[in-house]
């Protein structure tokens, strides 16, 4: 597809922008609190989009509006949907918890609630799951849009979109990722949904398109569909929901740097509200580039791109291409930064360098943030083999090994004042081998209901040891000098719209 100049200079205006208000806004940071966590300072608005960006990038507009134009169609909005509803639960459990403790990263909890070894190995797992997995499937994802809609080697463009993330993020670390955020999150929905009206408009309107796709669009299926079924949403969907939403470093982080816990619950629920868009701007444009093109799509995975390819008009285009470059490059961006945390804080810091200065650690969370990036690149362009099943199943599948894990260890932490510190490392150490094992035994079984039973059947082992060795003493929480506020009445009241709207989409969409 052709680019205009005036699409080049909007593309090119669009991300100095971006990288020159980031790189001011975070020209301070000097210490691993600046750095890692934006000195505790961020606001529910910046909090909100910023979890969308990181939340929504190619992956999204290339897997889940592929798995749209397939034969999931609308239903695999339910992952945003059910997202909105877990994140609200969130904002009102997990997260004063969190802020309360005044840690710098998910696995940190694990130490304070269970031991040092829980902690080591939730944070070994989750950088090796960044840097393997998300890394390189962001930027595959993101390459081949590129290559795609504009022609771009697909090599080519995974360094592009590597080296422009890896700039601002090395340099002001998560406040210039927040910022960054800001301008590419508003541009991502923007461009979603400028494409949905593009194809709304090229199919004859609103009405001609729910009569041609009047089977894809249920949001409930059948019992034997291979991906996802109906059991899925009332079992399977809430794992990788609880874990993508409250436990994961690369969402929660810009939480755990909220000012006050009020703004982070702000920013929380906003964020919920955005993801009300996702179905609109990401899974309708899926199923009308099905509708459009059929046979001519070569995979599901290229709904979006050729929807962009044909419809989009000279001087959109440039506009179009910012926002999804911004998606990838936010998304990217916030990956970088957490495994860069993590590594820092719970593996260097913890165990190799536990007298490292300010400036040793926030240089080694610097390199490292390279490294990762240098890794993802290389790993990227191998992702084209077909056994991986596109990258939205790849990365849900992936996550599968550990999310039950983590979430089994957190909840029942949670919930359990008696679990020893055996019950936290015995999660995560079992998650693998038997989501491993049903996957093996069990191919047939859609992977949300694999997480199911290896969630149910972690609990079940950690119930058995509390059982048999319980913690005699309650292990005290640490109590973070500066944090202040209670959940607002209005945190709760914004929350039950956003999950009334849910339930709303879904009866509309039966």
């Amino acid at each position: 597809m052709e680019l205009s100049i005036i699409d080049l200079l909007f593309f090119v205006l669009f991300f100095v922008t971006v990288i020159s208000v980031s790189l001011y806004k975070s020209r301070q940071e000097k210490n691993t609190e600046d750095y890692f966590l934006a000195g505790r300072g961020l606001k529910w608005y910046l909090i909100g989009f910023s979890i969308v960006a990181a939340n929504i990038s190619t992956e999204q507009f290339v897997g889940m509006s592929g798995q749209g134009a397939g034969n999931v169609g609308l239903a695999v909005a339910g992952y945003q949907l059910f997202g909105s509803i877990t994140i609200v639960l969130v904002a009102l459990w997990f997260l004063p918890k969190f802020l309360r403790a005044g840690i710098y990263t998910m696995p940190e909890y694990l130490e304070y609630r269970y031991n040092a070894t829980a902690r080591a190995v939730m944070a070994l797992a989750t950088v090796v799951i960044y840097v393997a997995v998300t890394t390189p499937a962001v930027l595959y994802s993101g390459a081949i849009t590129l290559h795609t809609v504009f022609d771009m080697n697909v090599t080519r463009a995974v360094w592009l979109i590597g080296m422009i993330a890896v700039v601002y993020t090395t340099w002001g670390g998560l406040k210039a990722v927040a910022w960054a955020d800001l301008f590419q999150g508003s541009a991502l929905l923007i461009g979603g949904l400028v494409v949905l009206v593009l194809g709304l408009d090229a199919v004859g309107g609103l009405k001609p398109f729910l009569k041609a796709n009047a089977e894809k669009l249920h949001m409930v299926l059948p019992q034997d569909h291979s991906e996802m079924p109906w059991t899925v949403l009332l079992f399977g969907l809430w794992i990788p929901n609880f874990y993508y939403c409250g436990l994961n470093q690369f969402i929660m982080q810009r939480t755990l740097a909220a000012k006050t816990l009020r703004q982070g619950q702000w920013g929380i629920i906003f964020a919920a509200g955005l993801w009300l868009l996702i179905p609109f701007a990401i899974v309708f444009p899926g199923i009308l580039s099905q509708q459009l093109y059929g046979s001519r799509l070569a995979s599901p995975d290229q709904a979006f791109p050729t929807l962009i390819r044909n419809l989009v008009p000279l001087g959109v285009r440039g506009f179009i291409f910012a926002a999804l470059a911004g998606a990838v490059i936010s998304t990217l961006a916030s990956v970088l930064n957490s495994a860069a945390t993590i590594l820092t804080m719970d593996l260097y810091k913890r165990h190799w360098a536990k007298n490292a200065g300010q400036k040793t650690l926030v240089a080694f969370g610097r390199t490292m943030t390279v490294a990762f990036m240098i890794i993802g690149c290389w790993i990227a362009p191998q992702l084209d083999h077909p056994r991986f099943g596109g990258i939205f199943h790849y990365i849900q599948e992936f996550q599968g090994y550990i999310s039950p894990g983590i979430l089994a260890a957190f909840v029942f932490g949670f919930l359990v004042k008696q679990a020893p510190a055996a019950a936290g490392v015995t999660a995560l150490a079992l998650s693998a081998p038997i989501y491993g094992l049903l996957a093996w035994e069990f191919k047939d079984l859609a992977f949300l209901n694999r997480m199911a039973v290896t969630f149910a059947a972690l609990l079940a082992i950690l119930s058995l040891i509390t059982l048999i060795w319980p913690r005699r003493e309650t292990k005290p929480m640490p109590e973070y000098s500066q944090f202040e506020g209670h959940t607002h009445r209005s945190v709760p009241i914004l929350g039950s719209l956003v999950i009334l709207a849910v339930i709303a989409f879904y009866l509309i969409f039966w």
